[in-house]
């Protein structure tokens, strides 16, 4: 049973940075894909930043050149790092990872608020 495990969510101002940090239970190479996605109240999930098993990154346009998604394959680790954030940035921030054939896999969510 493949687990992902979100952490380092909170409260930050509108200009400051956050990293988040998706922990798999199983080696992160074994997924075609993993990414974060967020999910504001009211609003649909929308894909924020995504990294393929062979390294390459993609990112939604209302977060290119702020956000940046990497891995740690030692530690099975998802990380994305929030820059110059604003207040539409709040959201709950899900990790999601696919293997072919499969339906995808979802973290628990962590919170990410961005105060003005």
């Amino acid at each position: 049973q493949v687990q992902l495990v979100e952490s380092g969510g909170g409260l930050v101002q509108a200009g400051g940075s956050l990293s988040v940090s998706c922990a798999a239970s199983e080696s992160i190479y074994t997924f075609v894909a993993m990414g974060w996605y967020r999910q504001a109240p009211g609003k649909q999930r929308e894909l924020v930043a995504t990294i393929t098993s062979g390294g390459g990154t993609g990112y939604a346009d209302s977060v290119k050149g702020r956000f940046t998604i990497s891995r740690d394959g030692a530690k099975n680790t998802v990380i994305l790092e929030m820059h110059s954030l604003k207040p539409e940035d709040t959201a709950v921030y899900y990790c999601g990872a696919i293997k072919p054939g499969r339906p995808p896999y979802w973290g628990q969510g962590t919170q990410v608020t961005v105060s003005s």
